[in-house]
């Protein structure tokens, strides 16, 4: 199997782990060979969570600058700061709604511009979906499922070598079943606008 290599990065809060538990399961589930590893910085008080995936036949869960094949940005400065992680061959999914931090909230700092942002992806990879995923979340009937609309998002680039089945199964097993329902509605939203 082709070893496939995705970065997952947001701010504590967004689901990025549950994310993760989710793609792994799938990938249990469907027997596709998955190394993860995460760093959770300072994750309970708004800060980077990072998740490294790796599909195949790899011996580490490292990715270094330059060798991700997928970044999906569950908020929009967070996928700029891990632009490094990316090369020109690189599909960048972003969720469009900004989590700005204190320091900007209080005046202190300044968030970049989001069509800024997006210019500056899109010129270092290859494809740049971006997407309000808040909105999608909102839509299915549940603001937290901003995790599954990106991870609808994407199944939908078929990059991964996860079927949207497999995916599906693996959300109904491991959120709360008192969302499955919502977070299968967020994916398929996710899986649509993707495609649009």
């Amino acid at each position: 199997m082709d070893v496939t290599r995705l970065i997952i990065v947001a701010v504590g809060g967004q689901g990025n782990l549950l994310a993760s538990r989710v793609l792994g399961e799938a990938a249990r589930r469907s027997q596709v060979s998955l190394r993860m590893s995460e760093i959770h910085g300072m994750a309970q008080r708004g800060g980077v969570v990072e998740s490294a995936l790796v599909f195949g036949d790899a011996q580490s869960t490292i990715i270094s600058d330059g060798e991700a094949d997928i970044l999906v940005g569950f908020e929009p400065a967070e996928a700029l700061r891990a632009l490094k992680k990316c090369n020109a061959d690189t599909t960048v999914i972003i969720n469009t709604a900004a989590l700005q931090p204190f320091t900007a909230a209080i005046g202190k700092g300044v968030y970049p511009d989001l069509d800024d942002i997006q210019r500056l992806i899109a010129s270092k990879c290859a494809r740049l979906i971006s997407l309000d995923a808040a909105a999608l979340a909102r839509e299915a009937g549940n603001v937290l499922s901003v995790n599954m609309v990106l991870l609808g998002a994407l199944s939908a680039t078929n990059l991964i070598p996860l079927n949207e089945e497999s995916l599906k199964d693996a959300i109904g097993a491991v959120t709360r079943q008192a969302f499955a329902e919502t977070n299968l509605k967020a994916f398929e939203l996710g899986r649509k606008v993707a495609t649009a």
